[in-house]
């Protein structure tokens, strides 16, 4: 925000929380680069740097006056809704920032990055052994990092962690919904693969080089309305959104045997990136101006993946397009015709991989992964535990076995490494918040289908934009759902959902 004076303390936040934001700008292309592009020498040095950088951002939050002018901009001159609004953000980025001893922020920033960066390879080996001690450490120090923002914010440990994703939510509200998600979807996934397997599917072959899947994403980022002056599409080991909203970078990763995997992570991070893309432009500088929480953000990617990009009027948008691009013509062929792209772009089927798992099962991907790490920052489960665990909740979730398998088990996120622990539960929060958005889009604009089918988001995009992206973090999360749906979060939307399309 540019002030030709600066008159009162709440002036004073604002241009001091443009200096943090610029600098969270270079730390975010930084990220960007060391999960894309930064060469494998580079990581120590790396890893240095981004500790540095975040102890700086750390220090100018915390810094003594920054307290003093957000209590002096509460009993100051009266500010307006959005000014309000960005000083209650600002308090709250103090008050997370000022409970965190400056030499954990250190030290967090450092082992998260060596443990980040060895499990690229580590994970590309197999090689739990090696990857270990490294997680180890992450998760030693964010069990500090948790007793600090549980004394501070007075949650339980864990909470203090989801707080920082989604805030104002509990592990036992989460507890409650997941719960009801566990004693539906395994007989539900049963049910549906069992009714599909009356479907015939044929397999589709053809040149499914990195250069065509490439092409098409692009393609597809366009019609779905990404805006790449201010963007770009590149390659990692997991697939991810980052940058800042005027400048967002999506990546994906290439299978050469498939093109569906990619398409539909670009889909996703497509998603994520237009929520990014949309924020308030006048205040995203500010914290008020931010994405509202990673449900969210989450609920933004799968409304495109899920809900939009996985209907039958899609298709005969995109079985054309994907025709073209890997077939060189429009063709006949059985196998590339729309109802059967459509069958294996819904087909149902349990899995190890998170990321490429259907909307059915997918929740139980999350669940066991919360449960997991609700246990890891309580103590009660040790990281060299970690493999047993989870081999045998996803035998229990999904009769599969990753004993000895970690490339497909408990290393497959970066999540963990990165040390995002919190984090886990909002995808599945927002599925469901996906589920009813897309609900009262349907209601407003009744021909929402037919325009995607010719290929024309523009409708849906305007809608997201007026109802969510512009808002940042205005309102909170209950009080946008009521705005744009007429009700709190309501799990039932997602269950007719999966009921409507696969039941």
């Amino acid at each position: 925000m540019n002030h030709k004076s600066i008159n009162t303390d709440y002036d004073r936040l604002e241009v001091h929380f443009q200096k943090i934001n610029d600098l969270r700008h270079v730390s975010a292309i930084a990220g960007w680069d060391e999960a894309s592009m930064m060469p494998t020498g580079g990581g120590e040095a790396r890893a240095q740097a981004m500790s540095t950088l975040d102890v700086m951002i750390h220090q100018l939050v915390t810094e003594p006056k920054v307290g003093e002018w957000i209590d002096g901009a509460k009993a100051g001159s009266s500010l307006d809704d959005w000014q309000a609004a960005n000083l209650r953000e600002i308090d709250r980025t103090w008050r997370e920032a000022t409970c965190m001893p400056e030499d954990l922020v250190a030290a967090n920033s450092i082992a998260r990055s060596k443990c980040e960066q060895a499990w690229r390879l580590h994970r590309a080996n197999n090689d739990w052994k090696a990857m270990e001690p490294l997680l180890a450490e992450v998760v030693s120090l964010t069990r500090e990092e948790a007793s600090c923002r549980s004394e501070s914010t007075g949650l339980g440990p864990y909470d203090a962690m989801l707080n920082l994703y989604e805030p104002d939510v509990t592990s036992e509200q989460i507890d409650a919904v997941f719960a009801d998600l566990k004693g539906f979807l395994p007989k539900f996934a049963d049910k549906v693969v069992n009714l599909q397997s009356a479907d015939e599917v044929l397999p589709v072959s053809g040149d499914f080089s990195d250069v065509k899947q490439k092409a098409l994403g692009t393609a597809l980022m366009s019609s779905l309305g990404f805006d790449f002056e201010h963007g770009r599409l590149d390659v990692s080991h997991h697939p991810f959104c980052g940058g800042v909203p005027d400048d967002v970078r999506i990546t994906t990763r290439y299978d050469t045997s498939s093109f569906i995997s990619s398409m539909m992570a670009v889909v996703h991070e497509t998603g994520h990136a237009m929520y990014e893309q949309g924020l308030p432009h006048k205040w995203r500088s500010q914290p008020v101006g931010k994405a509202l929480s990673m449900g969210t953000h989450e609920s933004q990617s799968l409304l495109m993946e899920m809900q939009a990009c996985r209907t039958q009027e899609f298709m005969q948008f995109v079985t054309p397009l994907v025709q073209r691009t890997f077939l060189g013509a429009v063709s006949n062929d059985p196998a590339w015709s729309v109802d059967n792209l459509h069958r294996l772009y819904t087909r149902v089927e349990k899995s190890l991989i998170r990321v490429d798992a259907d909307e059915v099962t997918y929740p139980l991907h999350v669940i066991l992964r919360y449960e997991i790490e609700k246990q890891l920052i309580g103590g009660e489960l040790a990281v060299a535990d970690l493999p047993a665990a989870w081999n045998e909740k996803m035998m229990n979730f999904l009769d599969l076995s990753t004993e000895n398998n970690f490339v497909d088990g408990c290393l497959q996120d970066v999540h963990w490494p990165a040390g995002l622990f919190g984090y886990f539960p909002t995808y599945t929060l927002g599925a469901m918040t996906a589920a009813q958005l897309f609900a009262a889009v349907q209601r407003e604009i009744p021909d929402l289908l037919g325009n995607i089918r010719r290929g024309d988001f523009t409708p849906l995009l305007k809608w997201l934009r007026a109802n969510v992206h512009n808002k940042g973090k205005f309102l909170g999360f209950n009080d946008l759902m009521i705005a744009a749906t007429g009700e709190t979060l309501n799990a039932d939307y997602f269950k007719s959902h999966l009921e409507a399309r696969y039941g």
